[in-house]
């Protein structure tokens, strides 16, 4: 995973609950995983778009 050990993982995993606190962690994995499913959207579209235009080129 990226070259990271499970120890490299674990001090970062500590890091980020003394930095946000253990009530924060699932509001910012929420606000990730809306974000992500955002971008998968957009690219969706961008991939939709660009086929709609290549099948006109053909035309």
């Amino acid at each position: 995973m990226l070259g990271l050990g499970m120890q490299e993982i674990l001090v970062i995993a500590l890091i980020i609950l003394l930095l946000f606190g253990g009530k924060k962690i699932p509001e910012l994995m929420k606000g990730l995983g809306k974000g992500v499913k955002s971008f998968k959207e957009g690219m969706n579209e961008v991939t939709d778009i660009t086929k709609d235009e290549g099948t006109e080129e053909k035309k």
